[in-house]
């Protein structure tokens, strides 16, 4: 398992992003040499976790819980069949392309190494929007991405330190439950009957997902628990 690329956006000004200014960083491209990782704090206050990226809309990106955001090429490979067309690194917007992980079937709260220091941990997978749909030019795109639940996953940061393409990337710990990242997604998303089942990642969970969960269970109980995944 290793790192293909850290990729990074710059602010660009679009007709479809409602971010003040018009501003998106969804056009991120591999940088050269390290790049260094940190906490970037609240959401709301902090941006990207990548020291160098840009995050243009604070209200829906940006913030501890998903500081980083990771996709699998295998899985771009997968999109690129879907779409019929060549799909570079990281032109999903995601931070880090990984050769090797299971990004789909990571679990929540599960931890990565990747190179000597920097500790991430998987909180929660993307939820399409406007700005992504627009930016690939695809109809119909936010329901199709959501259908496929393949959706690559945010990361928040555990240890900062630097990155770099090419870095091997090791789980150092796994969780015991069985939510996995494409569980909570779809349990947000076109299956709410599963929120019950994402309290078992308890705090490692994406804070608003957690409180989706928590509220769901409040009004309907925990009678869906045990549906199939």
């Amino acid at each position: 398992m290793k790192l293909l690329t850290v990729n990074v956006g710059r602010p660009k000004a679009v007709e479809y992003s409602d971010a003040p200014g018009g501003l998106t960083g969804i056009d991120k491209r591999p940088a050269d040499g390290p790049v260094r990782v940190a906490d970037p704090g609240r959401k709301g206050e902090g941006g990207s976790g990548i020291i160098g990226d840009t995050v243009c809309d604070l209200r829906h990106h940006g913030g501890s819980d998903q500081a980083v955001y990771a996709f699998a090429r295998e899985d771009l490979d997968f999109w690129g069949r879907e779409l019929g067309r060549s799909l570079p690194n990281g032109v999903f917007g995601e931070n880090l392309t990984t050769s090797g992980v299971d990004i789909t079937g990571a679990k929540i709260g599960e931890r990565w190494r990747i190179g000597p220091d920097v500790v991430l941990e998987a909180t929660s997978g993307r939820i399409p929007c406007r700005t992504f749909q627009a930016w690939l030019g695809e109809r119909g795109w936010i329901k199709r991405f959501t259908g496929q639940a393949v959706t690559g996953a945010y990361l928040r940061v555990i240890t900062p330190g630097e990155i770099r393409a090419g870095d091997p990337i090791e789980i150092v710990h796994r969780p015991a439950h069985e939510v996995t990242v494409s569980l909570a997604f779809r349990a947000v998303t076109t299956e709410r009957e599963l929120l019950p089942r994402l309290l078992a990642a308890g705090e490692a969970l994406h804070s608003e997902k957690l409180k989706k969960a928590r509220e769901y269970v409040e009004r309907y109980g925990r009678d869906s628990a045990g549906a199939t995944p």
